[in-house]
């Protein structure tokens, strides 16, 4: 069941009652029909009640409770209409009662009855309680002022009306308050119900979105609860078996040997094949108590994973300490290297031993500054970019700074605005470094590179795209899983940070990095961009480490 629908519950629970109250309405109306029958019809009632107008009360009555069944069988469709079903079947009470008294002489009996009447219609409807008051005021004081217009020598109960009147508004007065204290305390509980379901909704979704799997069997080895992890975890039994033991028998001898010795099996184990090992562990719902048991079913190749990422967290730590411990002196002999080889003194062999020292200190200082990178925490800083006039400024800017010779680097652009939304020293990092890669290994042998930078929406209303495309041979399947992992390059003199480090500054500033096979031959690195507009501020988000 959705929230929605057990919030619908709960008010059609708040709509019983209302049924419930109305109900009892037009039971207690029958009954004083039946009342004013009996004063009216009975031989008996006439030692202590005197029918002054016999066929009035009569036919008062009779029709008071014909109409009074009527209203009680029509209970249930008076509910859409509640404020006028009230209304008239009050109305309807008050005349009654004002005819009633008429035909009867001095009884205080049907006063007080119509008392209940408006105390029970202030309570269903408190905005109208004064209303109703001074209508059935008027009912009981007008029977009052005639009997005393036609009968002027007689007694008439004055205190008592004046008392009956007054009574009225202080009971409508009362109820109307009680009536809207209900109605704030069901208010409340029905929002209270409604945040509790809601609130066992999430935690329904939690735990089954939760990577650890988790089970809750009872003592006869019944799973009670599994959320998807645990599913797949035990091999994806159909939803029929629910017997631990015939499911996950493994699983089911842990629970065993636990149960009775209170110790758990550590070691890890595949409950089902094609899937990974796991490690039990339990835990009872009750300190003391040995009925429902839950089970977490911990994967270890998710344990593994963050070992690993722990691992290499402090290595880039370890390996930027280093880094820095390297640097001052690579700087002390490179400049060695170049002030020897501005010496006359040296012959040819030396000079090209110099140059070996110069390339490899490159080479060197090229690693420092790609780990001291690595090291960093940058904070991104989008901004809204048009990605056409950005790289026809990019390809112009790369072919001014580096001496391309025979190849070939061009920008490809569209012919609508293209914008977006991206901090724009990343992104210039991160295409430096993808067209290097593609002029430097995305060529055929003995050809000259051919690289393209092409910007353009992934579909008519897709987020935006900037793809850096070369015609060499390719990245072979097997490689192109493994390239942005840190550390690992094919290349005798790479890094294996070049790729790991663009992936990372284009997640830093809300993009995302992936390689697309060519067709026909070559490579394309595809930076999937935020559409401008859709980030409210820029904000300052820190680079994964």
């Amino acid at each position: 069941m959705t929230a929605d629908r057990q919030a619908h519950s709960i008010t059609d629970s708040a709509g019983d009652i209302t049924r419930r109250e109305l109900y009892f309405f037009n039971l207690y109306r029958c009954l004083e029909a039946v009342i004013y029958a009996g004063l009216v019809f009975s031989p008996y009632a006439g030692e202590w009640v005197k029918v002054a107008r016999p066929l009035l009360g009569q036919i008062v009555t009779v029709v008071y409770l014909v109409l009074s069944m009527l209203f009680l069988l029509a209970t249930d469709r008076l509910r859409p209409r509640l404020v006028g079903g009230i209304s008239a079947a009050l109305v309807l009470d008050i005349v009654a009662a004002s005819l009633v008294l008429v035909a009867l002489t001095g009884h205080s009996l049907v006063p007080m009855m119509l008392l209940v009447n408006v105390g029970i219609a202030a309570l269903l409807l408190p905005r109208r309680a004064y209303l109703f008051a001074a209508i059935a005021a008027v009912g009981v004081a007008a029977p009052y002022f005639y009997k005393r217009l036609i009968e002027p020598d007689a007694v008439h109960p004055t205190v008592e009306t004046i008392s009956i009147v007054i009574t009225y508004f202080i009971v409508a007065a009362l109820l109307r308050y009680l009536g809207g204290h209900m109605r704030a305390t069901e208010d409340l509980a029905a929002q209270r119900g409604v945040d509790l379901l809601n609130l066992e909704q999430v935690n329904d979704l939690i735990i089954q979105r939760m990577k650890t799997g988790v089970l809750l069997v009872n003592q006869a080895n019944h799973i009670l609860r599994i959320n998807e992890s645990a599913w797949h975890l035990i091999g994806n039994p159909s939803p029929n078996q629910r017997e631990l033991g015939s499911v996950a028998p493994e699983l089911s001898r842990r629970l065993y040997h636990w149960r009775h010795s209170n110790k758990t099996d550590q070691t890890a184990v595949a409950l089902a094949a094609d899937v990974p090992e796991v490690i039990p562990r339990f835990t009872r719902l009750a300190p003391n108590e040995d009925t429902n048991v839950l089970i977490f079913l911990d994967d270890t190749s998710l344990l593994s994973r963050r070992a690993e990422e722990l691992t290499l967290s402090s290595l880039g730590r370890l390996s930027a300490s280093i880094a820095h411990e390297i640097r001052n002196p690579l700087a002390a002999i490179r400049y060695s290297a170049q002030l020897l080889a501005e010496s006359p003194k040296l012959d040819s062999e030396d000079k090209r031993l110099v140059d070996i020292i110069n390339n490899h200190c490159t080479r060197a200082n090229d690693v420092v500054e790609n780990i001291l990178q690595l090291s960093r925490r940058e904070r991104s800083r989008p901004e809204t970019l048009d990605l056409n006039a950005w790289i026809l400024a990019f390809v112009e800017e790369y072919k001014q700074s580096n001496d391309l010779g025979g190849d070939h680097l061009r920008a490809v652009t569209q012919n609508r605005t293209i914008e977006a939304m991206v901090d724009p020293q990343h992104l210039q990092q991160v295409v430096w470094n993808l067209v290097q890669n593609a002029i430097r290994y995305g060529r055929q042998p003995n050809e000259p590179a051919r690289v393209s930078v092409i910007s353009r929406l992934a579909a008519d209303k897709g987020p935006p795209l900037i793809e850096i495309i070369d015609r060499g041979p390719g990245i072979p399947p097997k490689v192109a899983a493994q390239i942005f992992e840190p550390f690992y390059t094919t290349h005798e003199y790479g890094t294996g940070l070049g790729l790991y480090l663009a992936k990372q500054m284009s997640e830093a500033s809300q993009a995302s990095l992936e390689y697309v096979p060519v067709a026909g031959g070559g490579a394309c690195f595809r930076i999937t961009l935020t559409p401008a507009g859709s980030l409210l501020a820029p904000r300052m988000v820190s680079q994964p480490g």
